[in-house]
C-alpha cells in the first residue's frame, strides 16, 4: 500500500501535480469523463486513488459526475472532479446545485479554446466569466487560476481547504498549457501539508438546522447515515432544510450563500506582486499568460519603462480592492489574458477614473509572448 503522497522531487506536468494535490488534501472519490486536456488527471486518479483506499470512477457523462461527487461529499467523503470546456458546461445546473445545497467539493477545468468543441488540445482562458456566471441564479463562487504544476499542487490543496470551510463547489481554472506542462514539482511530506475540515453537526439531533449558519456565516454539515434529519434539496429551503416557496425565504437562503464569502473576502482573495513599487505600467494576469506578463515586466524595465505585476491567484472573487489601489498610484492598467477581455471587464470597472485599462488578449490556441506585452506598453506611454 503506497502513501497518500508521493514525497520528494518528480518532473511531472500540471495535470498530474493536480491529481497528487487532490490526495494529498485527503480527496478519496472522483467521478469524471474523459476529455481533453484533463484527461491525464482522471487517468492519475484511476491509478492512484485505489492504492490509498478512494474510489474512482468513470460516469456517462459530465452531468452524472458531478451528482456523483456532490453525493460522496454529502456522504462525508473529499470529492473532486476535473473537466475541460464542453463537459464544464454540462456541470453547471449541478454546480448550482452544490452551491444551494453548500456541498463542499472540487471542480477542475483545464481550459481549452473554444465555443463548442474548438481546440481541444490548445489552451485558452475563455471559461473565467463562465466560471462566475456560468450557474443560473445568483451566488458567489471560489475560482483559483495556477500558474505552474507546482502551484497546480498546492492550489488544489488550497481549493480543497477552502470549499471544506466555506461549503461550496470550489474551482481550480487552469490551461492546457499548464496542464500538460512538465516541471519539476516538490511534495512536501504530509506533516507539512494544513489541512481543513468542513465544519461538523453538534447537538441534538432531533433539533438540528442544517443550513443555519455558525460564527463565520458557514453553516455545518452532518453527513448521510449519521442520523441527523436533512432534507436536501435544490428548491428555496429554510434553515431546516424545507422548501419555502416565498420570495423572503429565497431571499435568505441567497444572502446566507453569498455573505459566507462576502464577508470572508481577506481569507480567501490571494494576489502576487511583482516590481509594483514604483511602477508606472501595471500588468493583470493570472495562470499561463502571467508567466509571459513576468518575462515582458523584466524586458521593459531594461528598457527604462517602469512596469510591474498583479498576479491573480483569487480570480473570483475577484480582488477589486487590489485593482482599486493600484489604479490610484500608476498611469495605465494592461490586462493579459488568453481571451478577448474577460477579467479585463472587471479591472476596467475597478479602475474606472483613475486609470486607463488596455488589453492584451487573443481567442487562445497560442501562448501571448512577451513582446506582445511590450508592444502595448510602448502604446501605452507614447513611445509606439
Amino acid at each position: 500500500m503506497k502513501t497518500a503522497v508521493l514525497t520528494g522531487e518528480h518532473f511531472i506536468n500540471g495535470d498530474s501535480a493536480c491529481a497528487e494535490g487532490a490526495l494529498a488534501a485527503g480527496c478519496r472519490f472522483f467521478a469524471g469523463y474523459p476529455i481533453t486536456p484533463a484527461t491525464e488527471i482522471a487517468e492519475h486518479m484511476a491509478k492512484r486513488l485505489p492504492e490509498v483506499g478512494g474510489i474512482f470512477i468513470q460516469m456517462e457523462d459530465e452531468i452524472s459526475a458531478m451528482a456523483a461527487v456532490l453525493g460522496a461529499s454529502c456522504a462525508g467523503t473529499k470529492s473532486m472532479t476535473a473537466t475541460s470546456g464542453p463537459g464544464f458546461s454540462l456541470m453547471m445546473e449541478n454546480i448550482g446545485l452544490g452551491l444551494a445545497t453548500e456541498t463542499p467539493c472540487v471542480v477542475v477545468n483545464v481550459q481549452r479554446a473554444g465555443p463548442s468543441t474548438g481546440l481541444p488540445t490548445l489552451g485558452a482562458q475563455g471559461d473565467m466569466m463562465q466560471a462566475r456566471w456560468g450557474s443560473h441564479g445568483h451566488y458567489e463562487i471560489i475560482a483559483l487560476a495556477p500558474a505552474s504544476p507546482q502551484e497546480l499542487f498546492f492550489q488544489t490543496i488550497t481549493a480543497f481547504n477552502l470549499s471544506e470551510t466555506y461549503r461550496l463547489p470550489v474551482m481550480i481554472m487552469a490551461d492546457e498549457v499548464v496542464g500538460h506542462l512538465s516541471e519539476r514539482v516538490i511534495i512536501p511530506d504530509p506533516s507539512k501539508i494544513r489541512l481543513q475540515s468542513r465544519p461538523r453537526a453538534k447537538g441534538r439531533k432531533d433539533r438540528f438546522k442544517p443550513f443555519h449558519p455558525g460564527s463565520n456565516g458557514v453553516a455545518p454539515m452532518a453527513h448521510a447515515g449519521e442520523g441527523y434529519m436533512v432534507h436536501v434539496t435544490g428548491l428555496t429551503h429554510d434553515e431546516k432544510g424545507y422548501p419555502v416557496m416565498t420570495a423572503e425565504t429565497h431571499s435568505e437562503m441567497v444572502s446566507r450563500i453569498t455573505e459566507k464569502i462576502r464577508t470572508n473576502l481577506n481569507k480567501i482573495i490571494q494576489v502576487e506582486e511583482y516590481r509594483l513599487e514604483d511602477a508606472d505600467v501595471a500588468l493583470i494576469s493570472y495562470g499561463i499568460s502571467s508567466r509571459s506578463s513576468l518575462a515582458a515586466v523584466d524586458e521593459a524595465r531594461g528598457q527604462g519603462i517602469k512596469a510591474g505585476l498583479l498576479r491573480l491567484i483569487t480570480v473570483w472573487p475577484f480582488p477589486e480592492d487590489a485593482i482599486r489601489e493600484l489604479a490610484k498610484r500608476v498611469k495605465c492598467l494592461i490586462t493579459v489574458e488568453l481571451n478577448l477581455g474577460q477579467i479585463h471587464l472587471e479591472v476596467q470597472r475597478c479602475a474606472a477614473g483613475m486609470a486607463p485599462a488596455l488589453l492584451v488578449g487573443h481567442a487562445g490556441g497560442t501562448v501571448i509572448e512577451p513582446v506582445q506585452i511590450l508592444e502595448k506598453m510602448h502604446t501605452a506611454i507614447g513611445r509606439g
